[in-house]
């Protein structure tokens, strides 16, 4: 059993210069939960934990899970590159009550194969919630292969990877080595029909930030059997897509959504707010897809 199928949101945290606006996230969810999006994310890649407190995370975790209410699956972004230290954060947040848990693979001290086998296994053992493994090597320095994640695939409660290498073919031979094992989830928005075309459950997503429904409708068309029509969606979203990359994730999806009232546009530095040229091509693109005006 899947701990989703169609489209969840990596969501972001919502800041202020004096921390987190919680009132604004509040607002996130509802937004996420009328657009009828399948899942949520919290403190993932999008969520800006790496510039968050420990107490800051639990917070917002914490509220998700208690404002959310069990309408949709909530998962918690666990990973690091201490083991022990994502061992702890997995217990922790799953007695906050997550569904579930998304495991990045370890970052920068760039471990071997075997070592992300057996931080896997590590970090499965010590909960009895979901897990999806998360692989995105252009920001960890690290690559979790097909036949590594099938080893780990045959643990108990890892439920799917996200897969956000962007290399199709990777990708492909991945939903051909865990078939029956785990599900396989876009990382990349600009990819999720294609990945669904290998057999791929969904998508984790960043655009959906800014426009649930029609990330969940897109989704679901491919799955309920309409494929032309997904890949149609898919093909007309692709220039917002890429105007949300333009600079790195998620200063553009903030951006977005300080556009269209949802939060503020302010990020934690390292980051820096969205350039003006970019940010004028990616309201170019929102008000194409109507969703500004």
């Amino acid at each position: 059993m899947s701990l989703f199928e169609g489209c969840a949101t990596a969501l972001i945290t919502p800041f202020t210069p004096d921390g987190v606006d919680f009132s604004s996230l509040e607002k996130l969810l509802e937004f996420q939960i009328e657009g009828g999006i399948d899942g949520l994310v919290i403190c993932g890649t999008t969520g800006e934990p790496s510039t968050m407190t420990d107490a800051e995370k639990t917070a917002v975790i914490k509220f998700a899970v208690e404002k959310v209410g069990g309408r949709v699956p909530v998962i918690a972004g666990s990973g690091g590159n201490n083991t022990a230290e994502v061992i702890a954060k997995s217990k922790a947040y799953a007695d906050l009550g997550v569904d579930g848990l998304l495991v990045v693979t370890p970052y920068y001290n760039k471990c071997t194969q075997k070592g992300l086998v057996e931080h896997y296994s590590a970090v499965a053992r010590s909960v009895d919630i979901p897990i999806i493994c998360y692989n995105v090597p252009g920001r960890t320095g690290v690559n979790l292969l097909p036949a590594t994640f099938k080893e780990i695939a045959a643990i108990d409660n890892i439920d799917g990877i996200k897969e956000a290498s962007g290399n199709m073919d990777q990708i492909t031979d991945c939903a051909r080595c865990c078939q029956g094992l785990a599900c396989v989830y876009s990382g990349d928005d600009g990819i999720a029909v294609p990945v669904m075309s290998v057999g791929g459950k969904g998508l984790i997503s960043v655009a959906s930030n800014i426009m649930p429904r029609y990330m969940h409708d897109m989704i679901k068309a491919y799955l309920g059997g309409d494929t032309l029509k997904a890949a149609e969606m898919q093909l007309n979203v692709y220039p917002l897509v890429k105007a949300l990359f333009s600079e790195v994730n998620p200063i553009p999806a903030k951006k977005a959504a300080s556009f269209m009232g949802l939060c503020s546009d302010y990020v934690r530095l390292p980051l820096t707010v969205m350039e003006e040229a970019n940010a004028q091509k990616l309201y170019t693109q929102m008000k194409g897809l109507q969703l500004v005006k």
